[in-house]
């Protein structure tokens, strides 16, 4: 238990600091003088390297052992959280972002691996996962309430300072208590890892800036040929490569493309809505950064005691029509707050937004479930990253697109009308993917290894 939580403290900080961030963003935006473009820029920052280099994580830790990889990567979260702490500049505090994402995408992936390393029984190991995620998951919902306190009575800057003491002491405990774990002498081609960062980095550029520059300056005309050149070329080197990220034989999995989709806009919708009413409740309501995390809460814990409970759920009535059933209710809410006007009391929104959170919580675990079983055990690292980097991406694109919507409205009952009608369309679109292409008594097969046959490369 006690490695267990020193391997928490990681995701627990990042976790921490990726939604108290969120209630942070007013203060930021007064004391730094960053515009709407900037703070959109401190949230997606993070995501970006982290999204990005996700894959890559996993790989160094093959390469370079997974003890190494975790402690490096506290190591330069807590250089950037001290650099997001004492920035003086907006600018600066979005380039220490970009250094936080690169420290979370090398102790994320090691963090699993060394929990599976330390506890090798199947049994133990599976409940000491499940005490982990729901950390994980806790630290999650209280963000925004953590955030808040800390806003309040030590100023922004404390959100992430934080990170320092909690950094240190869990690469200290994981020196003392972690033994070395073996490398493996895989490959690490950097290149398509450096061009998806690139391409994912235009294009949030292209999100972010486009209203602000305009949709057909030259910048954003040019950042938008960048990403999809880049795009381009790693897509022909994943078709001509010996050696793919991806193997290619679940580019081929029914339903692969499907999963990582609604993966990709289930996240897209959840972050977006997280970063709109962390804006709503404080700039709408002219609440305190405190109150700000207080009203988020319910929506927070929402998702975590969704997660908790998908796999009642899931028992019940399948997994596939527990994704169906979670983004269809996600849908359905966020027309409700359409049809009641962006006007209507803030309570509504929050329970709405609840309601919705608990519902799209319980779909997670079951589209997690549902793409390890498509896997099966030959794949299962493959598919893993692909989903989270899928997701993350999401999370990002997802926050660019709601600050295109504050940016282009100025009156609040307007603005939540389109972003709710915005995560309705991503949320019944997930939907779609799963009914249309999802079918679980298929997937099971999936759990075994692919045959021979199937993993011939044509």
């Amino acid at each position: 238990m006690r490695e267990l939580l020193i391997l928490s403290v990681g995701f627990v900080m990042a976790m921490l600091d990726v939604t108290a961030v969120n209630v942070a963003l007013p203060d930021i935006a007064s004391s730094l003088d960053v515009p709407l473009t900037g703070l959109v820029w401190v949230i997606d920052a993070y995501t970006l390297t982290f999204a990005s280099l996700l894959l890559a994580g996993g790989a160094i830790a093959d390469r370079f052992g997974a003890k190494k990889a975790y402690q490096s990567g506290l190591g330069i979260f807590v250089l950037g959280s001290a650099l997001c702490g004492a920035a003086p500049i907006g600018g600066m505090l979005i380039a220490a972002r970009l250094i936080q994402g690169i420290g979370a995408a090398l102790f994320m992936p090691s963090s699993l691996s060394l929990l599976t390393h330390r506890y090798t029984d199947d049994g133990v190991r599976a409940t000491m996962l499940g005490i982990w995620s729901a950390l994980v998951g806790a630290a999650a919902a209280v963000g925004p309430l953590v955030g808040g306190a800390l806003i309040y009575f030590f100023g922004w800057r404390s959100v992430f300072l934080m990170n320092i003491p909690l950094g240190l002491l869990g690469a200290l405990l994981t020196q003392k208590y972690f033994g070395p774990v073996a490398s493996h002498a895989v490959r690490l081609p950097m290149l398509p890892h450096a061009l998806s960062a690139v391409s994912i980095a235009a294009l949030s550029f292209v999100l972010i800036e486009g209203p602000s520059r305009g949709w057909a300056s030259l910048s954003i005309i040019a950042a938008a040929a960048v990403m999809a050149s880049a795009a381009f070329i790693v897509v022909l080197r994943e078709r001509i490569s010996k050696d793919p990220i991806l193997p290619r034989e679940m580019l081929a999995v029914p339903g692969f493309a499907a999963i990582n989709g609604a993966g990709f806009l289930n996240n897209f919708a959840v972050f977006g809505q997280i970063f709109l009413l962390g804006f709503y409740f404080q700039e709408g309501q002219a609440s305190s950064a405190l109150r700000a995390g207080i009203l988020l809460l319910p929506t927070m814990l929402g998702v975590t005691v969704g997660n908790i409970t998908s796999s009642r759920i899931s028992k019940r009535i399948g997994m596939r029509n527990t994704m169906l059933c979670g983004w269809s209710i996600g849908a359905l809410t966020a027309v409700l707050v359409v049809l009641l006007g962006g006007s209507s009391p803030y309570f509504f929104v929050v329970g709405l937004a609840s309601i919705s959170a608990l519902a799209v919580g319980s779909a997670v675990p079951a589209m997690t479930t549902v793409m390890m079983q498509m896997a099966g055990t030959r794949h299962a690292n493959s598919a893993a990253a692909t989903l989270n980097a899928n997701r993350q991406i999401g999370a990002l694109v997802g926050v660019a697109v709601i600050g295109t919507v504050l940016h282009s409205v100025a009156a609040w009952n307007q603005r939540l009308i389109l972003s709710f009608v915005v995560f309705s369309a991503a949320y019944a679109l997930a939907g779609l993917l799963v009914y249309r292409f999802i079918n679980t008594a298929n997937v099971q097969d999936r759990a075994k290894p692919l045959p021979e046959s199937s993993r011939r490369l044509r």
